[in-house]
């Protein structure tokens, strides 16, 4: 009988030890589950406070930045920074979520190190048109509104981001333009400055008094209301053509005048030049004797339209 009571109570023994241990197991996970819903509450309201406070961060520093008159005058570059401060807001907020959750930030810095790295060799072009859009914010070499000319493409800036520039030309076709391309090319801001200046080239007969053509195309760019006096209307001769001499004509306007008043001064010019009884030559070709004389041709004219030229840049 005691042989068989022994094994008894080792098996009861052994019961509630197991019975303890998953009592203790029970509360443990308990424990645990309680912790996590705390620290997923707190972090739930983090991540909420986070939304909220990088909302309200950016429109403090859009209204704070939009103070500031470098700022006030470029749009562009006050998008930029109030879009940075919501970011670090984020980030940070972000960064506060995790610890709270129990993850080893400096594990994830190092993996998204990593993951970083092997993004950044795969998108070479795009990370270079970021950089590219990060210059242009800096350097400004143009702004919102104004005409640029970027290799032969001229259009008003629209926008620009992080990653092109948006232009939008005379007639009204969208261009995109990739930052890093930008930034390798060569801008001509057209409007970049105050004035521009009109130049174009009229062409007259050998025969022709040059000072009275010169006086005649003076007083057309004077007389229009557009043309500054200061720096004066300008005219001389710029070239000896195979049946005209050429007479240029510059006139400084403001750079929103440009393009009409460069019209303008054209017909203008022209007109003037007719009621001065002042010849503007049309191109001639002659027929050079060749073999016999009677294949020899006569000389032809041919009737072009009149050689008035000008030097468009678009606007």
């Amino acid at each position: 009988m005691p042989d068989l009571i022994t094994p008894l109570n080792q098996a009861v023994a052994a019961g509630r030890e197991a019975a303890a241990v998953d009592i203790a197991m029970v509360a443990k996970l308990t424990d645990m589950a309680g912790d996590f819903a705390i620290n997923l509450l707190v972090a739930l309201i983090i991540l909420a406070a986070t939304i909220f406070a990088s909302r309200w961060a950016a429109r403090v520093a859009r209204r704070v930045l939009g103070r500031v008159r470098g700022f006030r005058q470029d749009p562009t570059v006050l998008s930029f920074a109030v879009q940075v401060v919501r970011v670090l807001v984020l980030i940070v907020g972000l960064i506060a979520v995790l610890q709270r959750l129990g993850v080893q930030t400096t594990s994830i810095i190092a993996v998204l190190g990593a993951a970083s790295l092997a993004v950044g060799l795969a998108l070479q072009g795009t990370l270079s048109n970021v950089a590219a859009g990060v210059m242009l914010l800096v350097l400004r070499p143009y702004r919102v509104g104004e005409v640029i000319d970027l290799n032969g493409v001229a259009g008003t800036v629209q926008r620009l981001d992080l990653f092109t520039t948006q232009l939008s030309n005379a007639n009204n076709h969208k261009i995109v333009v990739p930052n890093s391309k930008v930034l390798s090319d060569v801008v001509v801001n057209l409007t970049g400055q105050k004035t521009r200046r009109i130049e174009i080239n009229f062409t007259v007969g050998y025969g022709e008094d040059l000072g009275a053509a010169r006086a005649v195309l003076a007083a057309t760019a004077s007389a229009h209301d557009k043309v500054l006096e200061d720096p004066a209307p300008w005219t001389g001769v710029t070239g000896l053509l195979d049946s005209a001499v050429q007479i240029t004509l510059h006139a400084w306007v403001k750079s929103d005048d440009w393009w009409q008043t460069q019209a303008d001064l054209m017909q203008g010019g022209k007109e003037a030049l007719d009621a001065a009884d002042i010849e503007i030559p049309f191109p001639h070709q002659v027929a050079v004797p060749y073999g016999d004389e009677k294949d020899v041709l006569p000389v032809v004219r041919v009737r072009k339209e009149p050689a008035v030229d000008a030097r468009a840049e678009e606007g």
